[in-house]
């Protein structure tokens, strides 16, 4: 669907409306009672979203290129079907072709306060000449007061789908230098920044440096302590078993061509994740679900 026909067949008054970049890429544009929200149909990306009362609480690069098959930096990309590099060993683009594929908006309601988006992607050229032919997904979104993100993934083939997945969310923090992550004490990491060494986390995760790391067999509730900016973003999740934690730093963000140098100390990653260890075998006609249920809270001293 073109513009015209996304905002007759979908579009609500003062609610939702679609609209378009220089470049073409179209976006939705939400104000609801509670929250405001940009998603982008590019990637099903969600790019914005703050809670009325609230900071932004989702981060998107004030340098990312917003283009055709140009993956945007920050938001929420979609990772599928691999986290990062391949797991099979083959080539493909960095977190699998999802993040730059144009999905289909198939419903749009508003249901009391809270916006009910879905989208789809299937089987496309790029998918295919990638090995991925007999797969379906479907992204729901529930924008409001908090955001309700879940993917699910169906095996249309005869022969099992094996996956990585993840909603790899950029949340927005006054200064990186006062957060503190709460949910994953005890819990095993691969800390990709030291050779994938396997590590246990003591405590909270504090960031003083380049973090990269990928808890495994988790499904604990995350909640990113914002002190700076008084506030904690809640991240509970199910269909989930690894939560990874990613943060460039001064030094790895001097290296990404869509990121401004000064921007590492006003993110967080928190990823919902099924990757490495945890990754997911599909049998065929089967379908499975990840969802991540985001919160933000004002911490009172």
């Amino acid at each position: 669907m073109d513009i015209n026909e996304l905002n007759e067949h979908y579009g609500l008054p003062g609610v939702l409306i679609f609209r378009a970049t220089a470049s073409g890429l179209i976006h939705a544009d939400i104000t609801t009672p509670h929250a405001s929200a940009t998603v982008y149909l590019q990637g099903a990306h969600l790019t914005a979203w703050q809670p009325a009362g609230h900071q932004a609480a989702i981060f998107t690069s004030r340098k990312t290129e917003l283009a055709p098959g140009k993956a945007i930096r920050g938001g929420v990309p979609i990772a599928f079907p691999w986290f990062a590099t391949r797991h099979d060993g083959k080539t493909g683009p960095s977190h699998g072709f999802a993040r730059i594929q144009d999905w289909t908006l198939a419903f749009a309601a508003l249901s009391g306060d809270d916006l009910h988006l879905s989208f789809t992607l299937g089987p496309s050229d790029l998918s295919r000449s990638l090995g991925y032919d007999q797969f379906r997904l479907a992204y729901q979104l529930t924008i409001g007061r908090t955001l309700s993100m879940q993917l699910t993934v169906a095996n249309d083939a005869s022969t099992p789908l094996v996956f990585e997945e993840a909603l790899h969310t950029y949340y927005a923090v006054s200064d990186i230098h006062e957060v503190a992550i709460a949910g994953l004490d005890g819990v095993s990491y691969l800390d990709k920044v030291d050779n994938f060494a396997k590590k246990q986390q003591h405590g909270e995760i504090t960031v003083t440096g380049p973090t990269d790391r990928v808890y495994l067999d988790t499904t604990a509730t995350c909640t990113v302590n914002d002190h700076a900016g008084k506030r904690r973003i809640i991240v509970a999740k199910t269909g989930s078993t690894t939560t990874v934690v990613w943060n460039p730093w001064e030094s790895g963000a001097a290296k990404l061509a869509d990121m401004d140098p000064t921007e590492w100390h006003e993110f967080v990653a928190v990823e919902t994740v099924n990757a490495a260890t945890d990754a997911i075998t599909l049998a065929p006609g089967a379908a499975h679900t990840m969802k991540a249920q985001i919160a933000v809270e004002e911490i009172r001293s």
